[in-house]
């Protein structure tokens, strides 16, 4: 069983600035949580039960935000606010963290190395910041529950439209049951130049293979340490690689307009604040 992750969280956020000049992106909130809270929940919910933090530079407000907050729950006991108190205490009591940091930013492949040391000689999950799932069974469970049919590094996608390829990493294959076993991966192409629309969706399950290969490379095509080069570099010599079409809806926060729209999805879903803020909406005129 996959019991850790890593969440590479050390990237500027230059989509979000001026915001992010002095906040982490990740700590974002999405109605009352930040956006990496979601993702530490889904992978908890998945199994999860340490996760690692590849950190940087100004990256400290994500370390306080699940650590004890040992003055804040002192004032809320004393003025009884135990709702607000209980959803406090829960937030570092959700799984085993640690941090590490990467140096320099050479790329999500080197962000994840940082974490080798500590995942040991196992096959991990690993969650990009910009990617939250609504869905029954959480995503990371879906993606684990794949993983352990074959053992092979797996790469959780979504089918997206032919004007939203070239933002993304594409990935094509053979189908094999549910899954697809790669035989290339794309950067960002023009629609034309393949027939695939299944994107990866920054989740993944990659095995100590994948992470020799990293720890390997000293930079790819891109001038950076990338996963998606170390799964080239796997499928060149004939390391499967896998990939799971993930159901649910996707959540994409990497730009403003996907955040504004995952903020409304997830407002309207508000056990507390939905039927107001469906209310709000629809007395609009704009």
């Amino acid at each position: 069983m996959i019991k850790k992750a890593i969440l590479p969280v050390a990237g500027f956020g230059t989509r979000f600035l001026p915001v992010t000049k002095s906040q982490p992106k990740e700590m974002l909130p999405i109605v009352d949580k930040p956006v990496i809270q979601y993702l530490v929940e889904e992978a908890v919910a998945s199994g999860i039960e340490e996760i690692v933090f590849v950190t940087g530079r100004g990256k400290r407000a994500i370390e306080d935000h699940f650590d004890v907050a040992y003055e804040l729950e002192q004032i809320l006991e004393q003025k009884r606010k135990h709702g607000f108190l209980e959803n406090v205490q829960k937030i570092s009591e959700l799984a085993k963290f640690s941090y590490v940091r990467q140096p320099n930013p050479l790329g999500d492949g080197h962000a994840v190395l940082q974490a080798k040391h500590v995942i040991g000689d196992e096959p991990v999950l690993v969650l990009f910041g910009d990617c939250i799932y609504d869905s029954k069974i959480p995503a990371s469970k879906q993606l684990i529950d794949a993983f352990e049919k074959k053992g092979k590094s797996i790469i959780g996608t979504a089918k997206v439209t032919d004007e939203e390829v070239l933002n993304f990493g594409v990935v094509e294959g053979d189908k094999d049951g549910g899954d697809v076993v790669l035989t290339r991966i794309l950067e960002k192409p023009n629609p034309e130049e393949t027939k695939s629309r299944d994107v990866a969706v920054g989740k993944y399950i990659i095995t100590p293979e994948i992470m020799d290969i990293l720890s390997k490379m000293k930079s790819g095509d891109s001038g950076e340490i990338r996963l998606a080069d170390a799964f080239e570099i796997a499928l060149e010599n004939n390391i499967e690689i896998r990939a799971h079409d993930l159901e649910g809806l996707w959540l994409d926060t990497g730009d403003k307009l996907n955040f504004l729209k995952a903020t409304i999805h997830l407002g309207l879903k508000h056990e507390s604040l939905g039927d107001d803020f469906r209310k709000y909406l629809k007395e609009l005129k704009l």
